[in-house]
């Protein structure tokens, strides 16, 4: 007894039981009607129809009088006036119909909104449920809610990831699918960051923690799905409130169908037809399915407003840095000016001046020098940081230099044609020239890059073929890197040397033009801009809590043909609304239609109303079925800069800010 009263403390499973048990009883009156002799046939009849009423309607009146008390007139109102009318009149027939078809489509619904609403959360119903910590020496296996920040998790092959943490041992190849989208596993080794709910496919790693149980990029991305499919759209808010009105004009409506007919069976029958039942569904069942779409491809949208003004997007403005390119510099080009200087003692110079600095592109330049078994020295001594324009210091007691031409010229170094050639030639090409000088001497030139992104000029045309009219890149580099960029990728509209203000200028004035725009870019630095456009969307935003809270769309991997399908998406929800709408409107005009001509009676009505319901949901349930187009094959010409590839020993090392020769 007490297992059957935990199965049915499911709502979803008491519903089906209450229409499997109505229409159940339905049949029996049937039967019994057909095969039992008359006055028992009738007396059963009307028993067991009244008794599948019974059985059907106290949800329906319990949840019509709990609108009352909220000041609400729904369909459940209506179901109840007219249920009972159809009581009072002898029609049972058409009261058991009614009751079982609108517990019937209750259940229906309720079935497939927690289907769309659960779709990302059985997704990630893998995620573990112990972690095995270090502690002591010894290996513990504990709840993950109970690892704590700053604690060693140990995660073999085939094992899964119970906490947000940075690898500190050992290599492994990392499913992210439940978090990012990607159907590939990422190698993951020391310094690289996992998440909690993706899996080890092989080789061993322990991991650091830096977030458990609730605090996981895993637990943040469902609350905010939860959240999102939660939140109402306009249309759906429309929706309501049409439903406000439209149930009050449907009484009416029987009141005077009867003030004029004196028929009571035709205003009854106008009462259930009336009933706005997949009206009011149609929005919300397409939102909820287009999120859980959404998710399930690693895009996280923040609600249903978003996604729908998502879907009229006409322009997209494009962060260069972290979201074009990789965001991680690399050498591409050492050029010795100096007769006495040969190549690899550039660089040696370039990366003893820089092993000091903290600069985003110092690493780069010392990781190619010690990949190149270039000795570096821990620490210059006399260094100096020139803010903007370079650094300086003295190494085995000679003065050494690494900046701009403007740190060059305040350090008394000149610059000759030969140089400014180089540096313009770099820039052209989209490079970063930075100046290398000894003793007062220019030595070279360095040239570092800013990958692009493999998929950056796909996502453009894609964004383009999604029906994007304007696609532009705004960034704080040099306009000469900027073009090439923008060159490589197909932007044709460029606007280079802006600060995070003029960013948030240039939205404004993109929508004072009337365009509905969506700004793209990391979620920190781009923070102004982001938050004025009319849908912010962040880039790589896994393990980012800022991004993860602030965006109104989230593309927790950093592949932009995420971006396309987000528009895509978005869109194909909107259309979906639309159809829902058209269908549940049409069929309740055509039904109100018939029953004022007398060609739709109640429970025939009822069934159409029923299966329109039907329609609607399962319309909305394709949006969850149908999967965005891939990713085509990418060529490699966006892949470098001007076609041409990096200098021996170059590597790809931390995210940098910075652009252009500004330092």
């Amino acid at each position: 007894m007490n297992a059957v009263r935990g199965w049915l403390a499911n709502p979803a499973r008491r519903r089906w039981v209450t229409v499997a048990v109505s229409g159940a009883l339905i049949v029996s009156a049937l039967l019994a009607g057909r095969l039992l002799a008359e006055p028992v046939g009738a007396t059963a009849w009307s028993g067991l129809m009244l008794a599948a009423t019974a059985v059907a309607a106290p949800e329906i009146v319990v949840r019509a009088f709990r609108d009352l008390r909220n000041k609400v007139v729904g369909i459940e109102l209506l179901v109840t006036i007219a249920v009972t009318g159809a009581v009072l009149i002898g029609e049972l027939w058409e009261a058991a119909a009614v009751t079982f078809l609108f517990a019937l489509g209750g259940a229906l619904e309720s079935m497939t909104l927690s289907r769309t609403r659960n779709a990302l959360r059985e997704l990630l119903a893998l995620a573990p449920t112990t972690a095995t910590v270090l502690r002591d020496g010894r290996q513990v296996v504990v709840d993950p809610g109970e690892v704590t920040t700053g604690e060693v998790v140990l995660v073999k092959p085939g094992g899964k990831v119970p906490v947000d943490g940075r690898v500190v041992d050992g290599g492994a190849a990392v499913d992210e699918s439940s978090i990012t989208g990607e159907s590939m596993p990422i190698e993951k080794g020391p310094g690289d960051d996992v998440f909690a709910g993706t899996v080890v496919r092989d080789g061993t790693v322990t991991v650091r923690t830096t977030g458990a149980g609730a605090d996981t990029t895993l637990a943040r991305i469902i609350n905010r799905v939860e959240e999102a499919q939660e939140a109402k759209a306009p249309a759906q808010r429309f929706m309501e409130r049409f439903a406000r009105w439209y149930t009050p004009g449907v009484v009416l409506l029987a009141v005077l169908a009867f003030a004029v007919s004196r028929d009571f069976e035709l205003a009854l029958t106008l009462l259930v037809i009336g009933c706005p039942g997949a009206l009011v569904i149609s929005v919300p069942v397409s939102v909820v399915a287009g999120i859980g779409r959404a998710a399930k491809r690693g895009v996280l949208v923040k609600g249903g407003e978003h996604l729908e003004r998502a879907g009229k997007i006409t322009a997209v403005a494009l962060d260069k840095t972290g979201t074009l390119t990789t965001g991680r510099p690399r050498l591409t080009d050492v050029v010795a000016l100096d007769p006495a200087v040969g190549e690899r003692d550039v660089l040696a110079i370039a990366a003893a001046a820089e092993a000091t600095s903290e600069h985003p592109l110092a690493r780069p330049v010392v990781a190619a020098a010690e990949r190149l078994g270039i000795a570096v020295p821990d620490r210059s001594t006399a260094f100096e940081h020139h803010a903007g324009k370079g650094v300086s210091a003295m190494v085995d007691g000679t003065a050494v230099a690494v900046g701009t031409a403007r740190l060059m010229h305040a350090l008394r170094v000149p610059v000759d044609p030969s140089a400014r050639r180089v540096l313009a030639g770099l820039a052209a090409s989209g490079r970063t020239g930075v100046l290398v000088a000894r003793e007062g001497r220019l030595a070279g030139v360095i040239g570092l890059a800013d990958e692009i992104r493999e998929d950056a000029a796909m996502a453009v045309s894609g964004l383009r073929r999604s029906g994007i009219r304007r696609v532009i890149m705004l960034t704080g580099d040099h306009s000469a890197v900027a073009e090439s960029v923008a060159r490589s990728v197909g932007v044709d509209e460029v606007h280079a040397g802006l600060l995070p203000e003029d960013k948030l200028d240039m939205i404004r004035r993109l929508r004072a033009e009337g365009e509905v725009v969506a700004m793209v870019g990391d979620g920190v630095n781009d923070a102004p801009a982001l938050a004025t456009a009319d849908v912010g969307i962040a880039m790589g935003a896994a393990g980012t809590d800022v991004a993860v809270e602030t965006a109104d769309i989230a593309l927790l991997s950093e592949r932009l043909d995420r971006i396309v399908e987000a528009v895509t998406l978005s869109r194909r929800t909107l259309n979906n609304l639309r159809q829902n709408v058209a269908i549940a409107v049409g069929v309740v005009a055509a039904l109100l239609a018939g029953v004022l001509l007398g060609q739709v009676h109640m429970a025939g009505g009822m069934l159409v109303h029923e299966a329109s319901v039907l329609a609607v949901i399962l319309n909305a349930v394709r949006l969850l079925r149908t999967r965005p187009p891939e990713a085509a094959a990418v060529g490699t010409s966006a892949g470098n800069y001007a076609g041409s590839d990096p200098w021996p020993g170059s590597a790809q090392e931390m995210s940098w800010e910075t652009a252009g020769t500004s330092r």
